[in-house]
């Protein structure tokens, strides 16, 4: 457990000493006051019945903001150490595989989470001075599940992509393909009528939009809760693959 922490704080010291993190975060924030820009000028005065946390996911500023964030966040964890020579040297010491997988994961959920942190702000904002409603402790933990899930999804795509090369951008390309062709069944699913067939059921689970919608309103269902968390550690389990890969070369 040492050594997990020990490589958490040194995955974590390479986003908050670099200047790219605080890019990342000034970024998001950027992009999250923009959105709320939008919700102020469409609501004005005018109250509403529906949550800001639900608006918010409405005017697809957030699917952005993780389709973007993921890929730049993820594509340095291996791929910068492998194109430095510095990877290697790492898994020689005293470290398991699954123990820098899973450092590496969580520091960009952790720094995932922090640059979401502004938002807060906007939705106390927006609702003192449009008067909306629908702001409670439950659907502020709704919506901070739904970016945890939604981001550690996304980040493990980006985990397993930046295993697979040495160059970033490459890394990052990868990553945004998927996130894209992920996001692409979330439209397939809200087009495609509810069926028996077990191929619609499938794909009914990537239903990224109404699962965010709910998360918003601050309803949970366990099985939106159960996909995310299985698909997450697929990616992470390939991620994990990938790695031990390099002793059969």
């Amino acid at each position: 457990m040492n050594i997990f922490w020990t490589l958490l704080r040194r995955e974590l010291s390479a986003f908050f000493l670099s200047l790219t993190g605080y890019v990342i975060i000034a970024a998001v924030t950027l992009l999250t006051g923009l959105s709320f820009v939008v919700l102020v000028q469409n609501l004005g005065s005018d109250p509403s019945p529906m949550p800001v946390t639900e608006m918010f996911y409405q005017t697809y500023f957030f699917w952005l903001i993780v389709l973007l964030a993921a890929p730049v966040i993820t594509m340095r964890l291996f791929a910068l150490e492998k194109a430095a020579g510095t990877f290697e040297t790492l898994m020689t010491t005293q470290v398991g595989d699954a123990q820098v997988v899973a450092a590496k994961f969580t520091a960009s959920l952790v720094f995932y989470l922090i640059t979401w942190l502004p938002l807060l702000a906007c939705l106390f904002i927006v609702r003192h001075f449009t008067n909306q409603s629908g702001l409670d402790a439950g659907t502020v933990g709704g919506m901070f599940l739904g970016i945890f899930l939604t981001g550690g999804l996304f980040l493990s795509l980006g985990c397993f992509a930046s295993s697979l090369t040495r160059s970033q951008m490459s890394a990052a390309t990868i990553s945004f393909v998927l996130g894209v062709s992920l996001f692409a069944l979330g439209f397939l699913a809200e087009a495609l009528p509810a069926a028996p067939q077990w191929s619609s059921q499938v794909i009914a689970y990537f239903g990224l939009f109404k699962q965010m919608h709910d998360f918003a309103r601050g309803v949970v269902d366990t099985r939106t809760v159960i996909f995310y968390v299985s698909a997450t550690f697929l990616f992470l389990f390939l991620t994990l693959r990938v790695v031990e890969s390099r002793r059969w070369k």
